[in-house]
């Protein structure tokens, strides 16, 4: 048991993991097994896990989906040869890429066409870098650290026009003293008017920092290949916390010295779901109510992928069709219709949380 915990408030699911979440899950209930899904609909284990158990593929060549299967293309975003291919040999392809991911590859295809050179801050091998860098690879520079900074400027020279681009996911540490270092070699430097970084991420930062000022301990809750996790972790040692752990799940704890008079402040990455955080909120015990620390209420909802949705109405159309006859042979009135455009009317009130539980 200890002292107190705080809960961060935003935390876990962002608006981009909602939409992939519930569009895999809708798969997964609409069709026969198995669904694949080219790489890791999200960046978190038990999600995955839990797919998997239902029966999802996941694959990491789109070469491994079967001609005439269903595959959804992960949150992270694919490369353009990838979301191509998806649609080959009679697949049914659902791309659940991020809107945010979506803005900085339209942000690169348009700087690498005006002729920019572009500076891109992100993971190396992370799915959301890999799939950016391969929207314009002939104009598009991998930045991982000042070295890599260092070595594009020498590589680009003094007389081409650059843009500055950054993975969504990053601590906003990674990307600040990038960003002004290369605003040093370039003033003229091009950047999104609005930042590349996501909301999400940037306000669960936001909430961490106040954290870590309430707390003795910090539990993020969240898989080690999820960068905006790792990002987290990064930002609450960088805030000054000495006690900082990583978990997956609540049976972690079991790991870490706490002790009674310990103040643990909980947190999760955007690809957490809220059954685990609440499972490690009742592991700590805390001898006093647990306090939420709120720092923005996130109202911002995708709607599900256009494909899924265009989907549903052609089903609509079809089984409307074949019971339209039946229904005049019947005397049944037309109002009778098999309406599945009301399937998604509930969609933005139904959390990608309770779908997984469910």
């Amino acid at each position: 048991m200890v002292k107190k915990v705080y809960l961060a408030e935003p935390r876990g699911f962002c608006a981009g993991v909602e939409m992939a979440i519930k569009a895999l899950s809708f798969l997964v209930q609409a069709f026969e097994a198995p669904i694949y899904c080219y790489h890791e609909i999200v960046h978190n284990k038990i999600v995955v896990d839990r797919f998997k158990n239902k029966g999802v593929v996941f694959v990491d060549s789109i070469d491994e989906v079967p001609e005439g299967a269903i595959v959804m293309l992960s949150a992270h975003g694919s490369a353009p040869e990838i979301v191509n291919a998806s649609n080959e040999f009679n697949r049914l392809s659902v791309n659940a890429v991020c809107p945010l991911v979506s803005k900085v590859h339209h942000e690169a295809k348009t700087r690498a066409s005006k002729g920019f050179e572009i500076l891109y801050v992100g993971h190396a091998g992370h799915d959301e870098a890999i799939g950016t860098t391969a929207v314009a690879p002939d104009h598009i520079h991998l930045i991982t650290d000042e070295n890599d900074l260092e070595n594009a400027i020498h590589k680009i020279g003094d007389d081409k026009e650059v843009a500055l681009l950054a993975q969504t996911t990053l601590a906003l540490s990674e990307w600040k003293d990038i960003q002004d270092k290369a605003y040093e070699n370039y003033p003229e430097l091009w950047t999104a008017t609005r930042g590349d970084l996501c909301f999400a991420t940037t306000n669960r930062q936001s909430a961490l920092k106040e954290l870590v000022k309430l707390s003795d301990v910090i539990l993020i809750i969240g898989s080690s290949n999820s960068s905006n996790t790792l990002a987290l972790e990064k930002v609450a040692k960088e805030s000054g916390c000495e006690r900082v752990y990583r978990i997956d799940s609540a049976e972690q704890i079991a790991g870490i010295n706490l002790h009674d008079d310990d103040v643990v402040g909980v947190t999760a990455g955007a690809s957490a779901p809220d059954d685990v955080v609440q499972s490690v909120i009742d592991a700590c015990a805390s001898f006093e109510p647990v306090e939420n620390v709120r720092v923005i209420d996130e109202d911002e909802y995708f709607p599900l992928p256009s494909q899924l949705r265009n989907l549903v109405m052609d089903m609509n159309f079809a089984v409307d069709s074949m019971f339209s006859k039946l229904r005049e042979s019947k005397g049944i009135s037309n109002s009778a219709s098999v309406d599945l455009k009301r399937v998604f009317q509930n969609d933005k009130e139904v959390s990608a949380s309770e779908v997984l539980v469910g």
